[in-house]
């Protein structure tokens, strides 16, 4: 099972991962990431809440990477997926609001 935290430039993302506490545990953003962190796969960059196709290339992420459950941390991005739920629903990937 994998799991994307957004926000991961935020100490609030560090914190949910150490209270779910699993394996295969992603953080992103869609902010500006120390290159370090992209480069071992620690981080990843996400698509950009002000992109018209938002909803879509989270999808296709969550699907390219197996994610199957997404805890959206900043205000617009939960916005933006709570609209698309249905249709990540059915991809069976869920959408954990904070």
């Amino acid at each position: 099972m994998s799991i994307l935290i957004t926000s991961a430039n935020s100490a609030r993302a560090y914190q949910l991962k150490s209270k779910l506490n699993v394996d295969g545990v992603i953080l992103g953003d869609y902010e500006e990431l120390p290159a370090l962190m992209l480069k071992s796969g620690k981080m990843i960059q996400l698509p950009n809440p002000k992109s018209a196709s938002y909803s879509h290339q989270m999808l296709t992420l969550c699907l390219d990477r197996g994610i199957e459950t997404v805890y959206p941390l900043r205000e617009d991005e939960a916005t933006l997926l709570k609209e698309a739920e249905q249709l990540f629903k059915e991809y069976e990937i869920n959408i954990e609001y904070q």
